[in-house]
This record gives structure tokens, sequence and C-alpha cells, in this order.
């Protein structure tokens, strides 16, 4: 079983996380220029067996697509033609960056590591990758 790759896509940087062998639990992998994402996930998927990408869909609180949607859309482009044997799918992100907020403070960050925004990147595509992690779990078991 390979591993699941989430991306929470941004112009500047993206954050990436990335499951166990056994899809289980999401971990945070790596926050990285957007410019170098494709390179540095060709990079993993040489390493690493990947089934699948998961990546943010960035919608609005009225449920549209946002600004950002025309550079995820590219990057998934270049993605797909770069991979073209790993499927790409889109997942929900609305909320992840107050989530990945809260989950620092909970965490006891000191307020200079919160200000880190490619922390808050990384920890946001984590969220991601639970989150659809939970929603396979729950679509299997309401079969």
């Amino acid at each position: 079983m390979g591993r699941i790759v989430s991306i929470d896509y941004g112009r500047k940087r993206s954050g990436v996380a990335v499951t166990d062998t056994l899809q289980l639990i999401a971990n945070g992998l790596a926050t990285v220029p957007s410019g170098e994402l494709v390179p540095f996930l060709s990079g993993y998927v040489s390493r690493e067996p990947v089934e699948r990408f998961i990546v943010g869909l960035p919608r609005q609180m009225n449920n549209e697509l946002s600004e950002n949607m025309k550079y995820v859309e590219a990057f998934v482009t270049h993605l797909k033609r770069t991979l073209p044997d790993i499927p790409v799918q889109y997942y929900d992100e609305r909320f992840t960056s107050l989530l990945a907020h809260k989950a620092m403070l909970d965490g006891g960050l000191k307020k200079k590591r919160r200000r880190e925004k490619g922390l808050v990147d990384e920890i946001s595509a984590v969220i991601i990758l639970q989150a659809y992690l939970e929603s396979i779990k729950y679509h299997n078991n309401n079969i």
C-alpha cells in the first residue's frame, strides 16, 4: 500500500503531509517553496511509493472557489503532467489555517514559533490529510 500525500498549496509556499504506509496517520513532511514543489514531490515519489495526492480545494465561506483556485489548478495540471500515474484528488481546505493556529496554541508552541507561516502550511496539510482519511473511513463504514 502506498502513502497518500496531501498538499496545502499557496502562491509562495506549500505545506506537505504524508500518511504512514498503512494510511492510518497523517504527519507533516515539509514546507516547500511552491515553485519547487513538483520537483520535490517527484523526488519523494522516487524514494517512496505514493498511491495518490490530495490537494486542498480553496473555497470561500459561501462555498464558491477562492481566487487562489487558478494557481491551484495550474499546479495540479503541472503535477499531473509530471507524475501522470498518480491520481490527484481535491479535498475541501476551509478552516485548515484556523485549525492549524488553534493546534499550535493548544500544543503550547511559543509565540515566535506560531508566527512561522511555513509551519502553519505544513500543519494545514496534515489537517487536510487527516480529514480526508476520516472521510474515507466514514464512507467505508457506511456502505
